[in-house]
């Protein structure tokens, strides 16, 4: 099923295994066209641009954006025991995780006199935005919010797309994981129109005011991508996020079994999610495909399914032995990493590019989605060379407060001078120099 690319015998460098391996095409800029205007409707039109685009793109038209406290009281009220018991342990966990994440102020006493503070100072206000499309997210409203709580956001707004058939509101469960969590203000808008709106804010149809947000963070499709990159500097973003992709690194000891259905579970999210396998063994191999197509026929979003393990995007690559196998996943740089080898955990450590790793036979990606208690929303095409997943340092800035005396100025003074003059910038050493009588 998964189309194979033979690097046996040979290890092309970083450049040429980039261009080699499978990988979605997700052309952002081929849409850029479409979205601006949108983005500059909406920062002109404010909310009934939303409502527009929203009853355009999702054929239904909310009364408002805002959605109303006690509706999200009463999603939670009626969500299902297990689902709640199960969200419950979710956000248990990834506070765990997360509260260990925060940061402390730094100070140097760089000289005497001369001392330089680095404060971690939350964003104010964050956007945090939740899927509604080929499936509901209420997981990605717990991996958004715990690490924004977790770095002392004051101000959280949760964005999903209203739904036709639950009154032109999010999905219900949306509702209630964001009730679980505290947060009070909820937006029932998707897409491009959502994070113009965020952006800039607006007026709600009641005369509730929509206070714009620093950041916006949240996976979604091409569109809201696109908004994203358009709107970037005027607020913040985590990343520019594409399809889901999985790799997995495995060799002989793997049981085809659970490399099929990890393989399967990504597959599933989209028909452009990716599903790449590298491996040493041809046999392996040859058993995963054999498991690849008796699983596929059991699930219930085959078609999909199926799409996605064809497409030019997923593959398996047989590579010579598992230290060139390393050379590939940290070429390919996947969003999620599983490793099933022998040591599997020394061979993770060898890893130098991924959004997650998963170690072993029972550290599946679809408990990292969950309840492991990291976060799923990760660096997707390759980002993970340069990028990391949603973190509490994803809310938190760096601030250097620098403070020095007059005798630890004076001291440094004419370094500050010389190197003025080497770049010829008088006027930096003259703001030094007049400190002590005498500006020039």
């Amino acid at each position: 099923m998964l189309t194979r690319t033979d690097l046996r015998g040979r290890v092309p460098s970083p450049a040429k295994l980039r261009a080699l391996l499978p990988r979605a095409e997700v052309d952002v800029d081929a849409v850029l066209h479409r979205v601006r205007p949108i983005v500059e409707d909406v920062r002109d039109r404010g909310v009934l641009a939303a409502l527009d685009y929203t009853e355009r793109f999702d054929n239904v038209r909310p009364s408002s954006v805002r959605v109303p406290e006690s509706a999200l009281k009463e999603a939670l009220d009626d969500l299902d025991p297990d689902v709640r018991d199960a969200l419950e342990e979710s956000v248990r966990r990834a506070r765990a995780v997360h509260d260990d994440q925060r940061r402390t102020d730094t100070t140097t006493q760089v000289v005497p006199g001369g001392v330089v503070t680095e404060r971690w100072v939350p964003v104010r206000r964050v956007g945090l935005y939740a899927p509604g499309g080929l499936a509901v997210y209420p997981s990605s409203v717990v991996m958004n919010v715990v690490p924004a709580q977790a770095a002392g956001v004051e101000s959280l707004v949760v964005c999903s797309p209203p739904q036709a058939d639950f009154g032109g509101r999010p999905h219900p469960t949306i509702l209630a994981a964001a009730a679980l969590l505290g947060v009070t203000e909820v937006w029932g808008v998707g897409g491009a129109q959502a994070v113009a709106l965020l952006a800039h804010g607006g007026t709600d149809t009641d005369g509730t005011d929509l206070e714009p947000v620093d950041m916006v963070t949240g996976p979604g499709n091409v569109y809201l991508t696109a908004a994203k990159r358009l709107l970037r500097g005027l607020i913040g973003i985590d990343s520019e996020a594409g399809p889901t992709e999985i790799a997995v690194l495995a060799d002989a000891t793997a049981d085809p079994v659970h490399v099929a259905a990890d393989l399967i579970s990504q597959a599933e999210h989209d028909t452009l999610a990716a599903s790449v396998l590298v491996t040493d063994s041809e046999d392996l191999a040859d058993r995963v495909d054999a498991e690849l197509a008796r699983q596929v026929e059991r699930t219930r979003h085959r078609e999909r399914i199926t799409t996605a393990l064809r497409g030019r995007q997923s593959g398996c690559v047989l590579v010579s032995t598992v230290d060139d196998g390393l050379s590939v996943v940290d070429a390919y740089a996947a969003e999620h990493l599983e490793v099933q080898t022998e040591d599997a955990a020394g061979v993770a450590a060898r890893v130098r590019a991924a959004g997650a790793i998963f170690v072993g036979p029972h550290s599946p990606v679809s408990l990292g989605d969950y309840c492991a208690g990291s976060n799923h929303v990760l660096p997707t095409g390759g980002c993970a060379r340069h990028s990391s997943g949603l973190s509490v340092q994803t809310f938190l800035r760096g601030i250097h407060v620098i403070d020095y005396s007059r005798e630890a100025l004076a001291a440094v003074a004419p370094r500050v001078v010389a190197l003025a003059d080497a770049e010829d910038l008088p006027a930096h050493g003259q703001a030094v120099t007049a400190r002590f009588g005498s500006a020039g």
